[in-house]
């Protein structure tokens, strides 16, 4: 566990003979030259070692119940403290999370060694977490898996201290990833987008609703407790047929006392055009989900998705110097030279490496 700001090497990495590197993080399976970075732009090959850029450096805190998650039906009445990297493997169109989720500005500068984004070791997020009397940890606001070896690192911590840990997630992770995880994570709130394959296509072009449900569905053999949530977004996937479709599907795979959470759509980035969900269409859905049998079905008409926008600073949240927190990010190790500079892009503009081009016949 680094002491300082540095790249860390990810634990699912492919080496190929030619340099090139296969991410087995991700459903995507990003296959990179040196230089390139994944879709999640979080990870970049350097010479043929692919490494996390994000590693400890947290967009966002907050302290708040287990219930905003939504989580209802594991030690519902505790405290957690959500954190957040930057970086996602989705491109939503509604995204309220836009800077922290899709992460380009922050990991650029990252990658460019100019970074003022705060660092913190696991010990000192679990430090602070005890400090604020919490009950667990919640991994949110940009998707886990980009950041898994801090998730990891930090999980392990907070179980030797008695904390739980809850992991949100569009759920398009390898069983690799799953069965890292399953031993040091408690929680699965995964969301359930859609039963569309057009859906699924439109915010990430290689995947699929059966990885999708795949995945959670393995989340939940491997002994994590799951949670469920769809965000209802007017003339997307507010289909009541396609809502009751999920329901069963639900009800088939992960127990018919599994819970569902319905929660509501709020106007946002490529989808500003559209109204927020009505309240009557909330209660329409949750109704159908128990008509198909679910048990623990639950309509949040003041809930939508975990948005970072109104958290206070990070540096209000931990007691170590706002100075030194936001001191500029330089990979610690040897292999990135003095330029600090790890994408290809950024070599060229900087005269690392020669901007060579490159005819076609």
């Amino acid at each position: 566990m680094p002491e300082n700001y540095q790249l860390v090497e990810t634990q699912l990495q492919e080496p190929l003979e030619n340099g090139d590197v296969v991410c087995n993080l991700c459903l995507w399976r990003c296959r990179l030259r040196h230089g390139q970075r994944g879709y999640c732009q979080a990870h970049v090959n350097r010479n043929g070692t692919l490494y996390n850029l994000s590693y400890g450096i947290v967009s966002a805190i907050e302290v708040e119940s287990i219930r905003n998650k939504p989580v209802y039906h594991y030690r519902p009445d505790s405290q957690i403290m959500s954190i957040g990297s930057y970086g996602c493997n989705f491109r939503c169109k509604g995204c309220h999370n836009l800077e922290i989720s899709w992460g380009v500005e922050a990991l650029d500068k990252l990658a460019r060694g100019q970074s003022r984004e705060a660092f913190i070791t696991p010990a000192q997020m679990i430090e602070t977490a005890l400090k604020h009397g919490v009950d667990g940890i919640a991994f949110t606001y940009s998707e886990p898996a980009v950041w898994l070896e801090y998730v990891l690192d930090v999980s392990k911590l907070a179980h030797e201290a008695g904390l739980f840990t809850v992991y949100v997630s569009n759920s398009f992770v390898t069983d690799e990833a799953l069965e890292l995880m399953a031993p040091h994570i408690d929680v699965l709130c995964s969301d359930i987008k859609s039963l569309s394959a057009e859906f699924y296509h439109d915010i990430c072009p290689v995947s699929t609703v059966d990885q999708v449900l795949g995945s959670i569905r393995r989340a939940a053999e491997l002994g994590i407790h799951v949670e469920t949530r769809t965000n209802v977004i007017p003339t997307k996937n507010d289909n009541l047929q396609e809502l009751a479709g999920i329901a069963e599907w639900i009800r088939d795979n992960l127990g018919a006392d599994s819970p569902w959470h319905v929660t509501k759509f709020y106007p946002a980035y490529q989808l500003s055009h559209l109204p927020a969900t009505e309240n009557a269409i909330i209660d329409q859905a949750a109704a159908a989900g128990r008509a198909a049998g679910l048990i623990n079905v639950y309509g949040h008409t003041d809930i939508s998705c975990d948005c970072a926008t109104e958290n206070a600073p990070v540096s209000a949240w931990m007691e170590l110097d706002a100075d030194a927190l936001n001191s500029v990010k330089a990979c610690a190790a040897p292999c990135c030279g003095d330029e600090g500079i790890l994408v290809k892009k950024f070599e060229r503009e900087a005269g690392v490496i020669p901007d060579v081009k490159f005819n076609t016949v």
